[in-house]
C-alpha cells in the first residue's frame, strides 16, 4: 500500500531541564516554504530565547533539513531529525526552542534535551496514517441497501457520504489497492445491480 505517516495537527509541549527551559513545537507541512514559515513563526513567537533548534523532513523531494541555531554542533538539529526519521514521519517541522537557565548541559545533555524536546512535540501533535486512496460511489435501490450497509460495517469501510433519494447512493473511501475488490464484492453481493464509480483520488487519512 502507499502511504506515509506524518502528524495529525500542530501542537507543543514543554519541560525543564536543569532551568533551561525546553519548549518543543510541530506542525504538519508539505512544502519547503511552508516548514520555513512555521519556523519564522516560533522565532518571532520567542524572540528573546537563547536558541530556536529545527528539523523538518518532506515527501516532496525527500527533503530533510537540521539546524542547531548556534548550540554546539550536531546537539540540536540532527538529533530532533532522527526523532521524526524514528517514527517514519514526513511532511513535519519542529522547532524546539530554548531558553537557557544558567547551567551547562554539555553535549550529551543537550542530545537529550532536544531529542526530548521532538519528542513531547511529536507526542502531542498525534501521529496519523496517510494512504493513496479512492472514494467510490454506489448506487443501488432501497432493496439491496441493506446488504450493502451491513458489507461496509462488516468490513470498517469509511462513508464520507449518502443520499436518500429515489435510489441510495453511498460514497466510501477506500485505499486505492482495495477498489478492485470492492467493485467485484458488489457485483456479486447485488448480482450486478449496484453500480459503483471512482469520483476522486487522493490521499487520506485511514
Amino acid at each position: 500500500m502507499a502511504e506515509y505517516k506524518t502528524v495529525k495537527q500542530r501542537a507543543s509541549d514543554e519541560f525543564v531541564e536543569k532551568k533551561s527551559r525546553f519548549i518543543g513545537y510541530i506542525a504538519p507541512v508539505e512544502t519547503e516554504d511552508e516548514a520555513i514559515a512555521f519556523i519564522n513563526e516560533i522565532r518571532a513567537k520567542h524572540r528573546d530565547a537563547t536558541h530556536n533548534v529545527y528539523a523538518y523532513s518532506l515527501r516532496a523531494g525527500q527533503i530533510k533539513r537540521a539546524s542547531d541555531d548556534g548550540e554546539p554542533s550536531g546537539t540540536g538539529g540532527v538529533p530532533m531529525l532522527n526523532v521524526l526519521n524514528g517514527n517514519g514521519l514526513v511532511d513535519v517541522c519542529c522547532v524546539v526552542t530554548r531558553y537557557f537557565g544558567g547551567t551547562l548541559l554539555g553535549v550529551g545533555g543537550l542530545v537529550r534535551a532536544y531529542t526530548e524536546g521532538a519528542k513531547i512535540a511529536v507526542a502531542a501533535g498525534g501521529i496519523k496514517t496517510m494512504a493513496e486512496s479512492a472514494d467510490v460511489l454506489v448506487c443501488c435501490d432501497y432493496g439491496l441497501y441493506g446488504k450493502i450497509e451491513h458489507y461496509i460495517n462488516e468490513h470498517g469501510i469509511l462513508v464520507v457520504g449518502s443520499d436518500f433519494g429515489a435510489d441510495v447512493s453511498v460514497t466510501v473511501r477506500l485505499s486505492t489497492e482495495d477498489v478492485a475488490a470492492f467493485e467485484k464484492d458488489m457485483v456479486e453481493l447485488t448480482s450486478a445491480k449496484a453500480t459503483t464509480e471512482v469520483i476522486s483520488r487522493g490521499w487520506n487519512e485511514m
